[in-house]
Protein backbone atom coordinates (compact mmCIF):
# COMPACT_ATOMS: atom_id res chain seq x y z
CA UNK A 1 0.00 0.00 0.00
CA UNK A 2 1.39 2.95 -1.48
CA UNK A 3 0.33 6.92 -0.79
CA UNK A 4 0.95 9.38 -3.19
CA UNK A 5 -0.17 10.87 -6.04
CA UNK A 6 1.01 10.21 -9.61
CA UNK A 7 2.41 13.75 -11.50
CA UNK A 8 1.90 11.52 -14.79
CA UNK A 9 -1.06 9.45 -15.80
CA UNK A 10 -0.63 7.88 -19.24
CA UNK A 11 1.00 10.88 -20.46
CA UNK A 12 -0.57 13.19 -19.08
CA UNK A 13 1.00 15.20 -16.69
CA UNK A 14 -1.37 15.99 -13.20
CA UNK A 15 -1.08 18.51 -10.72
CA UNK A 16 0.44 17.74 -7.19
CA UNK A 17 2.82 14.71 -8.40
CA UNK A 18 5.97 14.97 -10.01
CA UNK A 19 5.90 16.34 -13.45
CA UNK A 20 9.37 14.77 -14.44
CA UNK A 21 8.34 10.92 -13.98
CA UNK A 22 7.82 8.60 -16.15
CA UNK A 23 4.13 7.62 -17.37
CA UNK A 24 2.25 5.79 -15.00
CA UNK A 25 -1.18 3.67 -15.71
CA UNK A 26 -2.79 4.39 -12.98
CA UNK A 27 -2.73 6.51 -9.28
CA UNK A 28 -0.93 5.29 -6.25
CA UNK A 29 -3.36 2.85 -4.17
CA UNK A 30 -4.13 5.62 -1.55
CA UNK A 31 -3.93 9.32 -1.43
CA UNK A 32 -0.45 11.36 0.30
CA UNK A 33 0.10 11.03 3.90
CA UNK A 34 -0.83 14.62 5.35
CA UNK A 35 1.42 17.29 5.20
CA UNK A 36 3.36 18.82 8.07
CA UNK A 37 4.09 22.61 8.45
CA UNK A 38 7.56 21.44 7.45
CA UNK A 39 6.41 19.99 4.35
CA UNK A 40 4.33 22.83 3.60
CA UNK A 41 6.69 25.39 3.88
CA UNK A 42 8.99 23.85 1.96
CA UNK A 43 7.03 23.38 -0.78
CA UNK A 44 6.19 27.25 -0.71
CA UNK A 45 9.70 27.67 -0.86
CA UNK A 46 10.35 25.32 -3.48
CA UNK A 47 8.04 26.56 -5.74
CA UNK A 48 8.86 30.02 -5.13
CA UNK A 49 12.06 29.32 -6.62
CA UNK A 50 10.46 28.05 -9.40
CA UNK A 51 11.09 24.11 -8.43
CA UNK A 52 8.01 21.52 -8.94
CA UNK A 53 7.75 19.86 -4.72
CA UNK A 54 5.37 16.84 -4.51
CA UNK A 55 5.01 14.83 -1.41
CA UNK A 56 7.24 11.82 -1.58
CA UNK A 57 5.57 8.37 -2.26
CA UNK A 58 6.00 5.90 0.89
CA UNK A 59 4.89 2.82 1.91
CA UNK A 60 3.17 4.07 5.00
CA UNK A 61 -0.26 3.93 4.37
CA UNK A 62 -2.24 7.20 4.61
CA UNK A 63 -5.90 5.38 5.07
CA UNK A 64 -6.83 1.45 6.06
CA UNK A 65 -6.23 -0.74 2.94
CA UNK A 66 -5.99 -3.93 1.66
CA UNK A 67 -3.76 -4.93 -0.76
CA UNK A 68 -4.73 -7.73 -3.90
CA UNK A 69 -2.88 -10.28 -2.00
CA UNK A 70 -5.11 -9.82 1.19
CA UNK A 71 -2.63 -8.25 3.23
CA UNK A 72 -4.11 -5.54 5.55
CA UNK A 73 -3.06 -2.03 6.91
CA UNK A 74 -3.80 0.30 9.07
CA UNK A 75 -3.61 3.72 8.66
CA UNK A 76 -0.81 6.03 10.11
CA UNK A 77 -0.46 6.74 13.36
CA UNK A 78 1.90 9.12 12.88
CA UNK A 79 3.73 7.96 15.55
CA UNK A 80 7.37 9.06 15.17
CA UNK A 81 8.77 5.63 15.93
CA UNK A 82 8.83 4.69 12.00
CA UNK A 83 11.71 4.04 10.39
CA UNK A 84 14.08 1.52 12.25
CA UNK A 85 11.35 0.41 13.95
CA UNK A 86 8.38 -2.16 14.06
CA UNK A 87 4.66 -0.63 13.11
CA UNK A 88 2.10 -1.32 16.12
CA UNK A 89 -0.53 0.19 13.51
CA UNK A 90 0.60 -2.18 10.36
CA UNK A 91 0.76 0.78 8.21
CA UNK A 92 3.93 0.26 6.74
CA UNK A 93 5.09 -1.64 4.15
CA UNK A 94 7.13 -4.70 5.19
CA UNK A 95 8.02 -8.49 4.07
CA UNK A 96 6.30 -8.92 7.48
CA UNK A 97 3.16 -8.45 6.20
CA UNK A 98 3.21 -8.64 2.56
CA UNK A 99 5.65 -11.26 1.42
CA UNK A 100 5.78 -13.87 4.74
CA UNK A 101 2.27 -14.65 5.51
CA UNK A 102 0.75 -14.85 1.87
CA UNK A 103 4.18 -17.28 1.35
CA UNK A 104 3.39 -19.33 4.09
CA UNK A 105 -0.30 -20.03 2.70
CA UNK A 106 1.15 -22.36 0.54
CA UNK A 107 2.22 -25.79 1.88
CA UNK A 108 5.42 -26.54 -0.31
CA UNK A 109 7.13 -23.29 1.54
CA UNK A 110 8.90 -23.36 4.96
CA UNK A 111 10.51 -20.80 7.08
CA UNK A 112 13.66 -21.99 8.45
CA UNK A 113 14.52 -19.10 11.50
CA UNK A 114 17.67 -18.29 13.34
CA UNK A 115 19.80 -19.91 10.12
CA UNK A 116 22.22 -18.22 8.91
CA UNK A 117 23.62 -19.20 5.68
CA UNK A 118 27.59 -19.62 5.51
CA UNK A 119 27.94 -20.99 1.80
CA UNK A 120 26.94 -21.68 -1.81
CA UNK A 121 27.53 -25.44 -2.79
CA UNK A 122 28.79 -26.22 -6.20
CA UNK A 123 29.17 -29.30 -7.88
CA UNK A 124 32.15 -30.47 -8.72
CA UNK A 125 32.33 -29.25 -12.38
CA UNK A 126 31.22 -25.80 -10.51
CA UNK A 127 28.91 -24.97 -13.21
CA UNK A 128 25.99 -25.52 -10.91
CA UNK A 129 24.74 -24.95 -7.57
CA UNK A 130 23.45 -28.36 -5.12
CA UNK A 131 22.57 -26.26 -2.24
CA UNK A 132 23.59 -24.48 0.75
CA UNK A 133 25.31 -25.30 4.07
CA UNK A 134 23.87 -23.05 7.42
CA UNK A 135 24.32 -23.02 10.91
CA UNK A 136 21.44 -22.54 13.20
CA UNK A 137 22.30 -19.88 15.22
CA UNK A 138 20.95 -21.03 18.42
CA UNK A 139 23.27 -23.95 19.33
CA UNK A 140 25.58 -23.65 16.75
CA UNK A 141 24.46 -27.03 14.73
CA UNK A 142 25.57 -26.86 11.21
CA UNK A 143 23.36 -27.96 8.10
CA UNK A 144 23.12 -29.14 4.37
CA UNK A 145 20.25 -28.59 2.78
CA UNK A 146 20.18 -29.10 -1.26
CA UNK A 147 18.72 -27.16 -3.59
CA UNK A 148 17.68 -27.62 -7.37
CA UNK A 149 17.25 -23.83 -7.46
CA UNK A 150 19.19 -21.25 -5.05
CA UNK A 151 18.22 -17.42 -4.79
CA UNK A 152 20.24 -15.12 -2.73
CA UNK A 153 18.24 -12.86 -1.16
CA UNK A 154 20.30 -11.62 1.67
CA UNK A 155 20.51 -8.17 1.36
CA UNK A 156 22.80 -6.50 -1.49
CA UNK A 157 26.24 -6.62 1.01
CA UNK A 158 25.68 -9.94 2.33
CA UNK A 159 24.77 -11.86 -1.32
CA UNK A 160 28.60 -10.21 -2.10
CA UNK A 161 29.78 -11.73 1.07
CA UNK A 162 28.43 -15.29 0.20
CA UNK A 163 29.32 -15.16 -3.44
CA UNK A 164 33.04 -14.47 -2.82
CA UNK A 165 33.06 -16.77 0.38
CA UNK A 166 31.23 -19.83 -1.80
CA UNK A 167 34.27 -18.96 -4.88
CA UNK A 168 31.48 -18.25 -7.23
CA UNK A 169 32.66 -15.63 -9.89
CA UNK A 170 36.29 -14.11 -9.79
CA UNK A 171 36.92 -11.38 -7.06
CA UNK A 172 37.66 -7.98 -8.27
CA UNK A 173 41.14 -6.85 -7.68
CA UNK A 174 41.53 -2.91 -8.21
CA UNK A 175 44.99 -3.10 -8.99
CA UNK A 176 44.69 -5.25 -12.53
CA UNK A 177 41.26 -4.55 -12.90
CA UNK A 178 40.14 -8.14 -13.07
CA UNK A 179 37.52 -10.00 -11.81
CA UNK A 180 34.04 -8.81 -10.80
CA UNK A 181 32.91 -9.81 -7.48
CA UNK A 182 32.92 -7.02 -5.18
CA UNK A 183 32.80 -4.18 -7.90
CA UNK A 184 30.72 -1.41 -8.40
CA UNK A 185 30.54 -1.07 -4.57
CA UNK A 186 28.43 2.46 -4.61
CA UNK A 187 26.82 4.74 -1.67
CA UNK A 188 24.95 7.89 -1.40
CA UNK A 189 25.95 11.43 -1.09
CA UNK A 190 24.24 14.18 0.23
CA UNK A 191 23.81 17.45 2.29
CA UNK A 192 21.73 18.92 4.96
CA UNK A 193 20.97 22.30 6.46
CA UNK A 194 19.10 23.04 9.71
CA UNK A 195 16.43 26.17 10.03
CA UNK A 196 15.48 27.67 13.34
CA UNK A 197 11.88 29.38 13.42
CA UNK A 198 11.33 30.77 16.83
CA UNK A 199 7.80 30.62 17.84
CA UNK A 200 6.87 28.14 15.20
CA UNK A 201 5.37 24.60 16.33
CA UNK A 202 6.43 21.71 14.22
CA UNK A 203 5.94 19.09 16.36
CA UNK A 204 8.43 16.55 14.89
CA UNK A 205 7.41 13.38 17.18
CA UNK A 206 3.93 13.56 14.86
CA UNK A 207 5.77 11.93 11.95
CA UNK A 208 6.36 9.06 9.56
CA UNK A 209 9.82 7.80 8.02
CA UNK A 210 8.94 8.74 4.55
CA UNK A 211 6.73 12.38 5.39
CA UNK A 212 8.79 14.95 3.35
CA UNK A 213 8.14 17.00 0.16
CA UNK A 214 10.58 16.28 -2.66
CA UNK A 215 12.01 18.25 -5.57
CA UNK A 216 13.52 16.36 -8.43
CA UNK A 217 14.56 19.22 -10.85
CA UNK A 218 18.13 18.22 -10.20
CA UNK A 219 17.76 14.53 -10.56
CA UNK A 220 14.73 13.63 -12.87
CA UNK A 221 14.22 16.59 -14.88
CA UNK A 222 16.20 15.66 -18.67
CA UNK A 223 16.44 19.91 -18.82
CA UNK A 224 19.15 20.11 -16.39
CA UNK A 225 22.29 20.60 -17.48
CA UNK A 226 24.95 19.09 -15.03
CA UNK A 227 27.82 20.25 -17.45
CA UNK A 228 28.08 23.64 -15.94
CA UNK A 229 28.63 22.01 -12.42
CA UNK A 230 31.29 19.15 -13.63
CA UNK A 231 29.28 15.88 -12.50
CA UNK A 232 26.76 13.13 -13.60
CA UNK A 233 24.17 12.20 -11.88
CA UNK A 234 21.87 14.17 -10.06
CA UNK A 235 20.10 14.64 -6.98
CA UNK A 236 16.89 15.46 -4.96
CA UNK A 237 15.81 17.66 -2.27
CA UNK A 238 13.46 17.14 0.41
CA UNK A 239 12.35 18.85 3.18
CA UNK A 240 9.98 17.88 6.10
CA UNK A 241 10.58 16.17 9.50
CA UNK A 242 10.35 12.28 10.08
CA UNK A 243 10.69 12.05 13.43
CA UNK A 244 11.14 13.93 16.98
CA UNK A 245 12.44 10.93 18.97
CA UNK A 246 14.21 11.69 21.95
CA UNK A 247 18.38 11.69 22.34
CA UNK A 248 18.45 11.07 18.87
CA UNK A 249 16.64 13.90 17.98
CA UNK A 250 18.77 17.17 19.36
CA UNK A 251 18.91 20.13 16.18
CA UNK A 252 20.82 23.22 17.81
CA UNK A 253 22.27 26.60 15.89
CA UNK A 254 25.78 26.85 15.43
CA UNK A 255 27.72 28.17 18.02
CA UNK A 256 25.95 25.93 21.12
CA UNK A 257 27.78 25.12 23.85
CA UNK A 258 27.70 21.39 23.95
CA UNK A 259 27.22 20.77 27.51
CA UNK A 260 25.88 22.94 30.38
CA UNK A 261 23.23 24.87 31.56
CA UNK A 262 22.89 26.61 27.66
CA UNK A 263 22.67 23.75 25.59
CA UNK A 264 19.95 22.31 27.99
CA UNK A 265 18.24 25.78 27.56
CA UNK A 266 18.74 25.68 23.79
CA UNK A 267 17.80 22.03 23.63
CA UNK A 268 14.45 23.14 25.35
CA UNK A 269 13.87 25.65 23.60
CA UNK A 270 14.44 24.89 19.45
CA UNK A 271 13.35 20.75 19.89
CA UNK A 272 9.77 22.11 18.73
CA UNK A 273 10.93 24.96 16.01
CA UNK A 274 13.19 23.06 13.99
CA UNK A 275 13.31 21.41 10.45
CA UNK A 276 15.58 20.37 7.65
CA UNK A 277 16.76 20.11 4.47
CA UNK A 278 18.27 17.62 2.84
CA UNK A 279 19.37 16.03 -0.47
CA UNK A 280 20.41 12.50 -1.38
CA UNK A 281 22.39 12.48 -4.56
CA UNK A 282 23.45 9.51 -6.90
CA UNK A 283 27.30 7.84 -6.69
CA UNK A 284 29.05 6.60 -9.91
CA UNK A 285 30.97 3.42 -10.00
CA UNK A 286 34.71 4.02 -9.01
CA UNK A 287 37.70 1.11 -9.64
CA UNK A 288 38.82 2.02 -6.11
CA UNK A 289 35.12 1.39 -4.49
CA UNK A 290 34.51 -2.19 -4.11
CA UNK A 291 34.30 -5.63 -1.63
CA UNK A 292 36.54 -8.15 -0.60
CA UNK A 293 37.07 -10.70 2.07
CA UNK A 294 38.88 -9.15 4.90
CA UNK A 295 42.39 -10.62 5.35
CA UNK A 296 42.59 -10.47 8.75
CA UNK A 297 39.39 -10.60 10.45
CA UNK A 298 36.48 -13.32 11.39
CA UNK A 299 32.95 -13.69 12.02
CA UNK A 300 32.06 -16.00 14.81
CA UNK A 301 31.86 -18.66 12.22
CA UNK A 302 35.44 -18.51 11.81
CA UNK A 303 34.57 -16.91 8.06
CA UNK A 304 36.41 -13.79 6.79
CA UNK A 305 34.24 -10.62 7.22
CA UNK A 306 33.65 -8.78 4.64
CA UNK A 307 35.69 -5.25 4.11
CA UNK A 308 34.39 -2.39 2.26
CA UNK A 309 36.91 -0.21 1.23
CA UNK A 310 34.99 3.68 -0.14
CA UNK A 311 35.37 7.17 -0.62
CA UNK A 312 33.52 9.73 -2.45
CA UNK A 313 35.33 10.90 -5.78
CA UNK A 314 35.28 14.37 -7.20
CA UNK A 315 32.05 13.48 -9.01
CA UNK A 316 30.10 13.34 -5.56
CA UNK A 317 31.97 16.61 -4.13
CA UNK A 318 31.57 18.66 -6.89
CA UNK A 319 27.68 17.29 -6.73
CA UNK A 320 27.28 17.56 -2.91
CA UNK A 321 28.73 21.63 -3.60
CA UNK A 322 25.80 22.57 -5.53
CA UNK A 323 23.44 20.44 -4.05
CA UNK A 324 24.63 22.21 -0.57
CA UNK A 325 23.84 25.82 -2.73
CA UNK A 326 20.32 24.74 -3.58
CA UNK A 327 19.42 23.79 -0.30
CA UNK A 328 20.98 27.13 1.39
CA UNK A 329 19.32 28.91 -1.23
CA UNK A 330 16.16 27.53 -0.41
CA UNK A 331 16.82 27.88 3.19
CA UNK A 332 17.11 31.31 2.74
CA UNK A 333 14.19 32.29 1.44
CA UNK A 334 12.22 30.77 4.31
CA UNK A 335 13.64 33.29 6.63
CA UNK A 336 14.53 31.51 9.36
CA UNK A 337 15.60 33.13 12.76
CA UNK A 338 18.34 30.75 12.72
CA UNK A 339 20.46 28.54 10.24
CA UNK A 340 22.95 25.97 10.09
CA UNK A 341 23.94 26.10 6.30
CA UNK A 342 24.54 22.73 4.29
CA UNK A 343 28.34 22.07 3.63
CA UNK A 344 29.02 19.28 0.77
CA UNK A 345 31.14 16.08 2.29
CA UNK A 346 34.37 16.32 1.22
CA UNK A 347 36.47 15.10 4.00
CA UNK A 348 37.84 11.62 3.57
CA UNK A 349 34.57 9.32 4.07
CA UNK A 350 33.52 8.03 7.83
CA UNK A 351 31.10 5.43 8.78
CA UNK A 352 30.33 7.29 11.93
CA UNK A 353 27.93 10.29 10.74
CA UNK A 354 24.62 8.66 9.27
CA UNK A 355 24.46 9.26 5.78
CA UNK A 356 22.44 6.77 4.09
CA UNK A 357 21.55 3.03 4.51
CA UNK A 358 21.19 2.11 0.79
CA UNK A 359 24.46 0.11 -0.52
CA UNK A 360 24.63 -0.87 -3.98
CA UNK A 361 27.11 -3.24 -6.39
CA UNK A 362 29.29 -5.99 -5.70
CA UNK A 363 27.30 -8.58 -8.10
CA UNK A 364 26.40 -6.21 -11.06
CA UNK A 365 24.59 -6.92 -13.81
CA UNK A 366 25.47 -6.44 -17.52
CA UNK A 367 25.07 -8.21 -21.07
CA UNK A 368 27.91 -9.99 -20.96
CA UNK A 369 30.19 -12.54 -18.59
CA UNK A 370 32.93 -10.06 -19.07
CA UNK A 371 31.47 -7.28 -17.76
CA UNK A 372 28.86 -8.44 -14.92
CA UNK A 373 28.57 -10.97 -12.41
CA UNK A 374 24.49 -11.54 -13.10
CA UNK A 375 22.11 -11.10 -16.65
CA UNK A 376 19.27 -8.94 -16.68
CA UNK A 377 17.17 -11.96 -15.18
CA UNK A 378 19.68 -11.80 -12.26
CA UNK A 379 20.77 -15.29 -13.15
CA UNK A 380 24.42 -15.98 -12.48
CA UNK A 381 26.53 -16.44 -15.54
CA UNK A 382 28.89 -19.10 -14.05
CA UNK A 383 26.02 -21.31 -12.01
CA UNK A 384 22.88 -20.79 -14.13
CA UNK A 385 20.88 -21.86 -11.30
CA UNK A 386 21.74 -19.35 -9.11
CA UNK A 387 19.63 -16.09 -9.06
CA UNK A 388 20.88 -13.18 -7.11
CA UNK A 389 18.08 -10.58 -6.35
CA UNK A 390 18.43 -6.76 -4.64
CA UNK A 391 20.58 -3.85 -4.86
CA UNK A 392 23.83 -5.68 -5.54
CA UNK A 393 22.97 -6.00 -8.99
CA UNK A 394 23.36 -2.69 -9.35
CA UNK A 395 26.29 -1.22 -11.50
CA UNK A 396 25.71 2.26 -9.89
CA UNK A 397 23.71 4.21 -7.13
CA UNK A 398 20.46 6.55 -8.04
CA UNK A 399 19.71 9.59 -5.65
CA UNK A 400 16.53 7.77 -4.97
CA UNK A 401 16.57 4.96 -2.94
CA UNK A 402 16.60 1.01 -4.58
CA UNK A 403 13.79 -0.38 -2.64
CA UNK A 404 11.41 0.09 -5.95
CA UNK A 405 13.59 -0.99 -8.68
CA UNK A 406 14.72 -3.98 -6.19
CA UNK A 407 11.05 -4.87 -6.14
CA UNK A 408 10.71 -5.33 -10.19
CA UNK A 409 13.21 -6.72 -10.52
CA UNK A 410 12.23 -9.21 -8.43
CA UNK A 411 9.05 -9.68 -10.12
CA UNK A 412 11.05 -9.63 -13.39
CA UNK A 413 13.40 -12.51 -12.60
CA UNK A 414 10.37 -14.59 -10.75
CA UNK A 415 8.75 -14.35 -13.80
CA UNK A 416 11.73 -15.53 -16.17
CA UNK A 417 12.40 -18.42 -13.66
CA UNK A 418 8.98 -19.46 -13.50
CA UNK A 419 7.66 -19.24 -17.15
CA UNK A 420 11.15 -20.32 -19.08
CA UNK A 421 13.87 -21.40 -16.66
CA UNK A 422 12.03 -24.14 -14.62
CA UNK A 423 10.61 -25.47 -18.40
CA UNK A 424 14.05 -25.07 -19.94
CA UNK A 425 16.88 -24.81 -17.22
CA UNK A 426 19.81 -23.08 -18.59
CA UNK A 427 21.32 -20.05 -19.41
CA UNK A 428 18.30 -17.09 -19.63
CA UNK A 429 20.95 -14.57 -21.92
Amino acid sequence: GVSGKAGNLRGKIEAGGNPFEGPRQKEYPLPPLNQSLACDLFSAAAKNNGYHPFPRPTANASRAYTNPDGSKFGACEYCGFCERFGCEANAKGSPLITVIPIAMRNPNFELRTNAWVTKIIKDPGGKKVTGVTYTNTLNGEEFEQPAGLVILSAYAINNVHLMLLSGIGKPYDPVSQTGLVGKNYCYQTGAAAQLFFEGRNFNPFMSTGGLNVTVDDFHYDEKFDRAPHGFVGGFTVAGGMTHGRPISFRPLPSGTPQWGTEWKAASAKWYNSAMIISSSGAVMANRYNYFELDPNYRNAFGLPLMRMTFDYKPNEHKMGQYAAQVINNIAKSMSPTRFNPAVARTEPWSVVPYQSTHNTGGTIMGTNPGNSVVNKYLQSWDCHNLFVMGASVFPHNSAYNPTGPVGALAYWAADAIKNRYLKNPGSLA
